[in-house]
């Protein structure tokens, strides 16, 4: 497979993932180096995309944040053994989408072959090479990533591909209502939806912006999604839809928590594989000085409660460096990133906890993010309940006997019991 060059694009605000997103209060982390199961996403995105043969990256970045926090994670790319450039932040004034960000960039680094085009808040399952031989072979200018799912998932939440027997992509809806997918495609049970994954032949592009029939969407919005992939279609372009097998979006805090457990399920390989070292037969992956650390009361290691029962770790659990686990837990589903300390008895299922968070003893959670240093104050007599894809973010306190569901705790507050707490729509 001959070079291709791979295309971040990281230009949003993340405010469907906060509080997942705010590192402070106003403070905005982009949502390429939010951390998952331990590595920032770009990291996760560039080492699988690079051992599929891609080893040259371009970064479309706007706004100081993205920019500056992705150049932290990848500087050059030196340690990854890629190469990284980043768009100019002169361009940042005249950036209005996605679609034009893409193109000015494209003609910025000459880019003339193949490049992979990709969202920097989903996480992918798929073959490159197939998909650029089918690119190829078919004579696409663009080849669109695309996973089938239900029309009533589809509907207000992703962009609709309204495809032929050969795969051809001769319509195109942007996130559709479900009455206006129907009445677009009919009774259908299934849908091509766009992952945010586009092969596209950059030739073809910079010859599509030097003719100028784009001039008028350049000077006001232009998006791949809302913009430019329904007026390639509308305009015959020869556009084809790729299946994948999975794509998951990181956008919000629900699908964050969902996509962590589908990863730690087994149902991302390329990812799965990267994690470190596996303990047990149960899918779960434990780093050895979390393993080695001794309980203060009784002066156990963890691997010596696991193996006796004391600790209930699995399936699907992922656990860091020096992370603290009391006797009696019970972590099911759940990632504990570097530095966690769980109280004894406590018990964590589909739950996300970023580097330093605290959970007391006691504590019940279920589909919970835990942001950085955040403390949950939970005792037995008076234990915290958290569940419903709550999201609570860095350096956040919980005060004793608090009970949350599907809430937003934004960073730095404290929370009391009584205290009112907005929940997400």
């Amino acid at each position: 497979m001959s070079a291709i060059v791979g295309i971040a694009l990281a230009g949003g605000l993340g405010v469907r993932a906060r509080p997942i997103t705010l590192s402070s209060p106003g403070q905005v982390r982009s949502k390429a180096t939010i951390r998952l199961l331990g590595r920032p996403l770009i990291e996760w995105q560039v080492d699988t995309l690079n051992e599929q043969g891609i080893g040259e990256f371009c970064v479309v970045a706007k706004g100081h944040g993205n920019r500056c926090q992705i150049a932290d994670v990848l500087g050059y790319g030196e340690r990854h053994g890629i190469s990284v450039r980043y768009s100019r932040s002169r361009h940042d004034r005249v950036n209005v989408g996605s679609g034009e960000a893409t193109l000015r960039n494209l003609e910025y680094w000459e880019l003339d072959g193949l490049a992979l085009v990709f969202p920097t808040d989903s996480v992918f399952e798929f073959d490159l090479g197939a998909m650029v031989h089918a690119h190829r072979t078919s004579g696409a200018a663009l080849t669109v990533g695309s996973v089938r799912h239900d029309p009533e998932v589809v509907a207000g939440k992703y962009g609709a591909m309204v495809t032929n027997e050969n795969g051809w992509c001769t319509g195109f809806l942007e996130k559709p209502s479900l009455a206006g997918l129907r009445a677009a495609m009919g009774p259908v049970t299934s849908v091509d939806t766009n992952a945010g994954l586009y092969l596209v032949d950059c030739r073809y592009f910079r010859s599509l912006l030097a003719s100028g029939s784009l001039v008028g969407m350049l000077s006001s919005r232009l998006d791949w999604g809302r913009d430019l992939l329904p007026w390639l279609v509308a305009s015959g372009a020869p556009v084809r839809a790729w299946p994948i097998e999975r794509f998951g979006d990181l956008g919000s805090p629900r699908d964050y928590l969902d996509t962590m457990r589908a990863v730690l399920g087994g149902d991302y390989p390329q990812l799965t594989k990267m994690l470190a070292t596996r303990f047990g037969d149960d899918e779960s992956w434990v780093h050895e000085s979390s393993l080695r650390l001794r309980d203060r009361v009784t002066g156990r290691t963890l691997a010596d409660r696991i193996r006796h029962g004391l600790v209930d770790i699995g399936p699907g659990v992922r656990i860091g460096q020096d992370v603290e686990i009391g006797t009696g837990t019970r972590i099911a589903w759940s990632d504990l990133d570097d530095g966690v300390d769980v109280g004894d008895g406590a018990d964590l299922q589909g739950v996300a906890c970023m580097p330093g968070a605290m959970i007391g003893e006691h504590a019940l959670l279920r589909d919970t993010y835990v942001g950085t240093m955040t403390r949950v104050d939970s005792i037995p007599g008076c234990p915290v309940t958290i569940d419903g894809y709550t999201a609570i973010g860095d350096e956040v306190t919980i005060g004793r006997g608090v009970r949350l569901s599907g809430s937003t705790v934004h960073p730095g507050l404290t929370v009391q019991a009584g205290t009112p707490v907005s929940s997400k729509a």
